[in-house]
């Protein structure tokens, strides 16, 4: 009689290599909040953190003070815990659009409703974003500047025309050196 050979499967056919793959894949699209978590943890840290010197024996009672240590941080418009997730995602993208792009409010606004958002989210991160608009508005006159020529009255009417004030844009025209 024959003996029947040992005929071994692929790889790929075996049960525990899809259930690694499958386990990879979950661990790849699961949200992680660590970074937020840790953000909102110093944030509360620094804000409820405050030192006071205490009376030593050889200081005269009456040259001691208190000095408060921790500096004042502003509070939001509302506060994190009061923010819808539409709220949250659109100041997120906002913070993501500004750090790579120079927007004015409008323009901000005018982005992230053509990215989905509601236009009340939208305006409430345009409004809590934290954004200079004159710096804004600088960079994007920079931006422009460096790319093509344009007169200064050409530079301001394109910056007025894509959202920004007057005075912004002639501020930022000024800040870019012209």
């Amino acid at each position: 009689m024959e003996e029947k050979a040992k005929i071994k499967k692929p790889f790929y056919k075996r049960w525990w290599v899809w259930a690694i793959v499958i386990v990879l894949v979950i661990g790849m699209f699961a949200p992680s909040d660590d970074i937020e978590t840790k953000g909102d943890d110093q944030q509360t840290a620094e804000q409820t953190q405050t030192t006071t010197t205490e009376p030593t024996d050889t200081e005269p009672e009456d040259e001691q003070q208190t000095e408060p240590t921790a500096v004042q941080v502003e509070e939001p418009e509302e506060p994190a815990d009061t923010m819808t997730m539409g709220q949250k995602n659109a100041l997120g993208a906002a913070e993501n659009y500004l750090s790579f792009m120079a927007f004015s409010r409008s323009g901000l606004i005018g982005q992230l409703e053509y990215e989905g958002y509601s236009t009340e989210d939208a305006t409430f991160a345009a409004d809590n974003c934290g954004a200079d608009w004159n710096e804004q508005a600088a960079k994007s006159a920079q931006t422009y500047l460096d790319t093509m020529s344009f007169s200064r009255q050409g530079l301001i009417d394109q910056l007025v025309y894509e959202g920004f004030t007057q005075e912004q844009a002639e501020h930022g025209v000024t800040a870019a050196g012209y």
